[in-house]
C-alpha cells in the first residue's frame, strides 16, 4: 500500500490509477463513505480513464492504514488531498464524494482555489451544526437514526456501540451485506447488492474496518460539528446527486445542499437508493463532472 508522510508526522494511505488519456494530467479525487477506505475498482476507474483522468483515493485518517487525526474537521480533508496531489504531481483535479465522502469533496471544492475544477456529491450528508431548517435524521433507516441521535446527545455508550459495529465488518462477506445493513437498504439497494458490486463493497468495508473504529468514530464527530468552512465560499461548479429511495442519507439532505451551495445543480434519481445511485449512474456522474470542469 502506498503512503505519504504528512508534515505533522501522520501517514496517509492513498491509491492512484493509471490513465489511458492524453493531455494535461488530471486527477479525479474520490472521497469514500463512512466507513470506507482507498480501494480502486476497475468499473469505476474505467469511467475516470474514459475522460483521461487518474482516479486518486485517500483513506481518511483512522481508516485502513491511514494514521488517526483525532479531532479532525471535515475541512482537514482538503489539506490531505492537496499534499497527496502535490506528491503525485497533479496540478488540477475534480472531485466526487459519496455519502460520508460528500462533505469532504465539498471541503476540497471550497478550500483548494482554482486547483479544483468541479465537484459532485452522491447522496452526500448535509451539515448538522447551525442548521435549523433541516430535520437531519428524518427519513433515515432505524440504524442510522439510533447511531446519529446517540452521537448528537453524547450518549456515553455510543462509542462502544460504534466499536462493535466496526468490529462486525472486519470479516463481512458479500452474502451477508443485506442482513448486516438491515433497515438502511431500500428495495433498489437490495437489488444492487449482487455479484461484483457486492463483492467489492464487502472488501471495501473489511479494509475500512481492519484497523479499528477510529475512522468511523471521527467521521461521525466531524459531521455533527463545525465543518470548518462555509458552503458559500464554493465558487466551482457543484452537482448534487440524490436518490429518492435513500434510507441512509435521505434526499432532503441534497435539497438542503442545493439551496445553500452557490449555483449548485440538482440531480434527483427518484427510483434509486443510496447504493444503486452510485453504482448505476457513476458513468453519468463522471460525464456531468467533465462537463462542469470544462465550463469552469
Amino acid at each position: 500500500m502506498p503512503h505519504l508522510r504528512m508534515k505533522d508526522g501522520r501517514r496517509i494511505h492513498y491509491e492512484v490509477s493509471e490513465s489511458v488519456g492524453e493531455g494535461e494530467p488530471m486527477a479525479l479525487v474520490f472521497h469514500h463513505g463512512q466507513p470506507g477506505a482507498a480501494m480502486l475498482w476497475d468499473p469505476l476507474v474505467s469511467e475516470a480513464s474514459r475522460q483521461g483522468w487518474h482516479m486518486v483515493m485517500l483513506s481518511r485518517p483512522g481508516y485502513a492504514t491511514s494514521d488517526r487525526h483525532e479531532g479532525r474537521m471535515v475541512a482537514d480533508a482538503a489539506g490531505d488531498v492537496g499534499a497527496v496531489l502535490d506528491h503525485l504531481g497533479f496540478d488540477r483535479f475534480v472531485t466526487i464524494g459519496w455519502s460520508g465522502g460528500g462533505p469532504h469533496a465539498l471541503a476540497s471544492a471550497a478550500l483548494s482555489g482554482s486547483r479544483c475544477a468541479a465537484a459532485a456529491t452522491i447522496a452526500g450528508v448535509a451539515p448538522y451544526e447551525g442548521v435549523d431548517d433541516l430535520d437531519w435524521t428524518a427519513g433515515m433507516g432505524p440504524e442510522n437514526v439510533e447511531e446519529l441521535q446517540a452521537l448528537i446527545a453524547g450518549d456515553p455508550g455510543i462509542e462502544q456501540k460504534v466499536a462493535e459495529l466496526v468490529s462486525s465488518l472486519t470479516d463481512i462477506q458479500a452474502t451477508q451485506l443485506v442482513d448486516a445493513l438491515g433497515g438502511l437498504l431500500s428495495s433498489p439497494d437490495k437489488q444492487a447488492l449482487v455479484g461484483d458490486t457486492a463483492d467489492f463493497l464487502a472488501a471495501w468495508l473489511r479494509l475500512a474496518a481492519s484497523t479499528g473504529p477510529a475512522g468511523h468514530w471521527d467521521d461521525g464527530q466531524a459531521f455533527i460539528n463545525d465543518w470548518g468552512f462555509e458552503l458559500a465560499d464554493i465558487s466551482v461548479p457543484v452537482t448534487v446527486w440524490r436518490a429518492g429511495e435513500d434510507l441512509m442519507v435521505p434526499p432532503s439532505h441534497g435539497e438542503w445542499l442545493v439551496a445553500h451551495i452557490p449555483g449548485a445543480t440538482a440531480r434527483l434519481e427518484p427510483d434509486e437508493g443510496h447504493i444503486s445511485l452510485m453504482f448505476s449512474h457513476f458513468g453519468e456522474i463522471v460525464d456531468q463532472l467533465a462537463a462542469d470542469a470544462g465550463a469552469s
